[in-house]
């Protein structure tokens, strides 16, 4: 069962999944421990330590490089992807971000405290520091690293791939 998906697509895509999925649980652990309080809604939400977004593409970038070689065409085209993807996560969204609380800021002003007159404020953790795409990115390359050689070559039964 487990070594069905042992150097196929199947492999890269679920340590993908599963490195984002894990980067989500450990964003919820830490926001816990900071704040001391229980917000399940930090599973579904975007921003935060680590990157989930950059865990999941590096896991899948990095298990192309580990099946595929890390000079062929397809790695290349997954790194190219990633890359994007954590350009976009640090800039393009962080910058959205900045803009909502900035103009949540001037609603309030506006409507003097009362923002729900104009439907509610707007999100302001869209995207992520720099810091928190790199950590998110070495976690979902150590993540793919482990992923292939201890949990799918070592034959180890894992709740993660029953599905498979």
């Amino acid at each position: 069962m487990i070594t069905g998906i042992l150097n196929t697509g199947y492999e890269a895509l679920s340590a993908g999944i599963f490195a984002a999925f894990l980067a989500q649980v450990i964003k919820f652990f830490i926001f816990t421990i900071k704040t001391k309080k229980i917000n399940f809604k930090i599973f579904t939400t975007t921003g935060g330590m680590p990157s989930s977004h950059s865990a999941g593409v590096m896991g899948l970038s990095t298990a192309v490089g580990i099946i595929e070689g890390f000079d062929s065409i397809m790695f290349a085209i997954a790194l190219g992807y990633a890359l994007i993807t954590m350009y976009d996560a640090a800039g393009v969204r962080r910058a959205a971000g900045k803009t909502a609380a900035c103009l949540n800021r001037m609603m309030e002003d506006f409507y003097k405290h009362d923002v729900q007159a104009i439907g509610g404020k707007l999100k302001e953790l869209l995207g992520h520091t720099p810091l928190e795409v790199i950590m998110g990115a070495i976690f979902g390359i150590v993540f793919a690293y482990y992923y292939h050689f201890y949990i799918l070559s070592q034959k180890i039964a894992c709740l993660f791939v029953l599905f498979m």
